[in-house]
């Protein structure tokens, strides 16, 4: 199989989102892409029981593309090797009428791993500088104070709201959290592909939503805002990667491979020592514990 460079993926200098590659050949089938997923996921569960008994590291996974892109299903098969205690998911739809209530960032903030967990946010904050961008009539259900109708909403409100994004993911990166955020890029070809499959299909009929065709249309605006996004906030302590998702076990493959990489270079995550005392007395919980029977 090829070998996967992850800095290779990351956005760490100015993109034009035209020139990111949505499809990659690993040279080898996807049986053996299947298997090679497995046993990173095994090496990634691994070093979560281990960040789950040293309990001062969490980690947070942001997943973000256009719709189709593969989101759900690279959750499932990145993660089926976890033990459910050590990660919570979170999926983001329309706001709640008690969100709304809050600012945009609130419930996000809730839903934060806490130390030992991984995280992962599907639809994030993002959908904040994405839908509300392209659909800026969106924002009027937030009832700020100086935004009274879309005229108000100016390239300034958006640096700013972009401000909070970042300064929101520095605090958190900040206090313990490791963060990831993958753009899944597919083409336009392709997401048209699994949206006829959708179709074809009867028992993936119930994916399918009318409005899908809808923002189709607006295809070129959302890849605009999605340059805007990768461009504006991929930080060291925040990066964003690009994840070529015109095939899904590649996708799936190069994300767990990404999260590996950069876990294994936290050399602090282990399990913690017993203390002194228990330690020394392994042996005489081992008799007592033979001694039941």
């Amino acid at each position: 199989m090829k070998d996967i460079n992850s800095h290779d993926f990351k956005i760490s200098s100015q993109i034009k989102i035209k020139d990111l590659p949505t499809l990659l050949d690993l040279d080898e089938d996807k049986k053996t892409i299947q298997k090679a997923l497995r046993g990173v996921s095994e090496d990634l569960a691994d070093i979560q029981n281990a960040m789950y008994a040293h309990g001062k590291y969490s980690v947070l996974m942001c997943i973000q593309g256009m719709d189709t892109a593969g989101k759900d299903s690279l959750i499932r098969e990145v993660f089926k090797e976890f033990n459910v205690r050590g990660i919570v998911a979170h999926s983001f739809k329309k706001p709640t009428h008690i969100e709304l209530k809050q600012d945009y960032l609130w419930r996000h903030y809730v839903a934060l791993p806490a130390r030992g967990k991984f995280g992962i946010f599907n639809r994030t904050h993002y959908e904040n500088v994405l839908v509300t961008r392209v659909h800026p009539k969106y924002l009027m259900y937030e009832n700020m104070p100086d935004i009274k109708s879309v005229e108000d909403v100016t390239d300034a409100f958006w640096d700013k709201r972009f401000e909070e994004i970042n300064n929101f993911e520095k605090h958190i990166a900040n206090n313990g959290t490791i963060i990831f955020k993958f753009f899944l890029n597919i083409s336009k070809d392709e997401q048209k592909n699994r949206l006829l499959r959708r179709l074809n299909k009867q028992e993936k009929n119930w994916k399918f939503s009318p409005d899908d065709l809808k923002e189709r249309k607006l295809w070129d605006d959302y890849q605009n805002c999605y340059e805007d996004v990768l461009n504006r906030t991929s930080k060291a302590d925040a990066p964003w990667f690009n994840i070529p998702a015109d095939d899904k076990s590649t996708a799936r493959y190069l994300v767990a491979k990404i999260l590996y990489d950069t876990l294994k270079t936290y050399t602090d995550i282990k399990e913690p020592d017993l203390p002194a005392k228990e330690k020394a007395n392994i042996d005489l919980y081992k008799q007592q514990l033979k001694n039941e029977d």
